[in-house]
C-alpha cells in the first residue's frame, strides 16, 4: 500500500468527471514466432484506467475549480478520487446497488473481514477487481441472501474497502458473503502540468486532464 500521505481522501469535481473520457488498460507482451502464431503475456496482472477529464471543463467555473484542485494535490503528488461515469456501481450502472450484487467470499464461523471486490465476466475467465474506494453510505451487505444492518451487524473502512462484521455477527460456516455498492477510483495526475486558455467569454478550456489509476 502507498505512503497515506500521498492519498488524499477527497473526490475530483464529480460534475467535471461525468464528462470525462477513458476506461481500463490492459498491458500485453505480443511476440510473433517464426510460425505464424502469435505467443501472448500479460505483463500486468490487473487492469489500470485512464482518464481525460479535460472534455469535462464547460465553463469558467470548471476550469478555476480544475486547477485548485490540481494545486491541492500539489499536481501528481498526491492522489484522490475520481468518479468513474462509465463504471462506479457494483451491478448495473443504471440501477441502485443491491446487497446481493457481489461475492466477497464464505464465511467460517470465525473471520470477520472481507474485501469489497467487483467481478467481470464468469467462469475460469472471470477477473475480481479489488474495491478499495468504496462510496460512504453505499455499502449494503447481505449473509446468505439476508440484508445485515450497517453499524449494528457490520462496519466499512471508506479507505480500504474492508468490511467487518461485529464480534459475534461472523457469517457462520459456508455462509455466502455478498454485497453492493457505489465506489471511487484512486488516482492522480498524469502531468506535471495544466495548459488552460479562456476560449469564450465565461467559458474556460484545458485541452487535456490525464488522470491515471493507482493502488490504493
Amino acid at each position: 500500500m502507498p505512503d497515506l500521505q500521498s492519498f488524499h481522501e477527497v473526490r475530483f469535481p464529480t460534475a467535471i468527471s461525468f464528462g470525462a473520457t477513458g476506461g481500463p488498460e490492459r498491458r500485453n507482451e505480443i511476440v510473433l514466432l517464426t510460425s505464424g502464431r502469435e505467443k501472448r503475456n500479460a505483463r500486468l496482472s490487473a487492469s489500470r484506467r485512464r482518464y481525460d477529464a479535460g472534455t469535462g471543463v464547460r465553463s469558467l467555473a470548471d476550469l478555476y475549480e480544475v486547477m485548485a484542485f490540481f494545486e491541492a494535490r500539489r499536481g501528481s503528488l498526491h492522489g484522490f478520487r475520481f468518479r468513474d461515469p462509465f463504471d462506479m456501481r457494483s451491478g448495473r450502472p443504471d440501477r441502485e446497488p443491491d446487497p446481493t450484487d457481489q461475492a466477497l467470499g464464505t464465511g467460517d464461523g470465525s473471520r470477520r473481514g472481507f474485501q469489497l471486490c467487483k467481478t467481470y465476466g464468469e467462469g475460469d475467465d472471470a477477473y475480481v477487481r479489488t474495491i478499495a474506494k468504496p462510496a460512504e453510505g453505499t455499502v449494503r451487505v447481505a449473509v446468505d441472501g439476508t440484508e445485515r444492518t450497517f453499524g449494528v451487524h457490520f462496519g466499512v473502512d471508506a479507505t480500504t474497502g474492508i468490511v467487518t462484521f461485529a464480534e459475534g455477527h461472523a457469517p457462520g460456516e459456508g455462509a455466502t458473503v455478498t454485497a453492493g455498492f457505489a465506489f471511487d477510483v484512486p488516482v492522480r495526475f498524469d502531468t506535471e502540468h495544466l495548459s488552460a486558455s479562456l476560449s469564450a467569454f465565461k467559458a474556460g478550456h484545458i485541452p487535456t486532464i490525464p488522470l491515471i489509476e493507482i493502488p490504493a
